[in-house]
């Protein structure tokens, strides 16, 4: 057995071991498992984006699957969490040699553990990290930025319906003369949202963000205001405002008419009626998305990921497609939005893809 091999096989026991403390809620495990390998030389980079990391992606794919509850997620994570803590602790100070950069989730994203394993990492490599954690309102970030005037901003986001909040702050960043270094998974596996908000870089991961860093990044020159019009003048035409600002008006009409085309909404229960209206609510969050960027992949690969949880779920299939153009029917002036809804649902015809309204948002 090569070398190369003996590490991977070691990586996978150390995984397997983390994932199993993760799953029995045993964090004392959890963090013995980091910090013996820690201490038999494992670099804390290892560890901290191909054991945990690689973790946590299991964490989620579990739940999409059906195998793991939304409590075992939520426990799992916050294990992970615990186990960057534990790797944190043991490292050693700044030298002083890097730069100071901010590290921060946009307003509305909860979803810190991609960030603060960004944090962790830049740290181990001597940067000067400020870890602003989660949700950090655009006006708090900026003043954190006039404060402490660091060298670069990263900023974090993982899920799409977050994207128009993340252009709005990234704009502000820059407007401070600091180039903005944008990853998660909102911005899409190829980082296409990314160069539609005109971020100063991309980043694939933690390990890719870092060494960005390393090399440097230049800030965009702005010699006047820019605001997010100016990178996607498709927004005069008010669909998304639409879309967004009549969200709850436009629930309760698809509600209505879903429960006079689909007789077996009306035996549902108190709390599947509001799981249904929750999903209606998402749907139109992801397809306003998809307009403020006019992209329908976006929307696209929400509903085929929804269609697939449903699946998983075993529920029936045809109220996903038939909410879809119930929708359409109330868009019928919104040409880009009509598009997305008929082209979408016209995916879910094949019967081997049920779907319906009724479970919850990516992960």
């Amino acid at each position: 057995m090569t070398g190369g091999r003996t590490a991977d096989h070691q990586v996978s026991r150390l995984r397997d071991r983390l994932w199993a403390a993760a799953l029995d809620a045993d964090e004392t495990g959890a963090i013995d498992v980091v910090s013996a390998a820690a201490r038999d030389g494992w670099p804390a980079e290892s560890l901290l984006l191909d054991v945990i990391a690689a973790v946590q992606r299991r964490v989620g794919e579990e739940w999409a699957a059906g195998r793991i509850t939304v409590a075992d997620e939520h426990v799992a994570t916050a294990i992970n969490d615990r186990a960057v803590a534990a790797l944190a602790r043991r490292a050693s100070p700044p030298s002083g040699k890097r730069p100071r950069v901010t590290v921060a989730c946009v307003d509305g994203e909860w979803h810190a553990l991609p960030a603060r394993l960004v944090a962790e990492t830049l740290r181990g490599r001597g940067w000067h990290v400020d870890f602003l954690g989660a949700h950090v309102p655009t006006p708090h970030l900026i003043a954190h930025l006039h404060a402490t005037g660091p060298e670069a901003v990263l900023l974090s986001a993982s899920i799409p319906t977050h994207l128009p909040t993340a252009h709005a702050a990234l704009t502000a960043c820059q407007s401070t003369g600091r180039p903005v270094l944008v990853g998660g998974a909102a911005f899409g596996p190829d980082g296409r949202q990314a160069r539609a908000v005109r971020a100063d870089a991309w980043a694939r991961d933690a390990r890719d963000a870092a060494d960005l860093l390393d090399a440097g990044i230049e800030a965009r020159q702005a010699s006047v205001p820019r605001h997010q019009i100016d990178d996607l003048p498709h927004l005069a035409d008010q669909e998304y405002t639409f879309v967004t600002r009549n969200r709850p008006s436009l629930v309760k009409q698809v509600l209505h008419d879903l429960e006079e085309q689909y007789p077996a909404m009306r035996s549902y229960t108190p709390a599947q009626h509001e799981r249904t209206a929750e999903d209606l609510c998402h749907i139109l969050d992801f397809l306003a998305t998809a307009l403020y960027f006019d992209d329908p992949d976006i929307f696209g690969r929400f509903v085929a990921w929804t269609a697939g949880i449903l699946t998983v779920r075993r529920v029936p299939a045809d109220a996903l497609r038939l909410g879809l153009t119930v929708l359409a029917g109330h868009l019928h002036d919104f040409p880009r939005a009509q598009s997305s809804l008929k082209e979408t649902a016209a995916t879910l015809d094949d019967p081997s893809s049920p779907s319906v309204p009724g479970t919850g948002t990516p992960a």
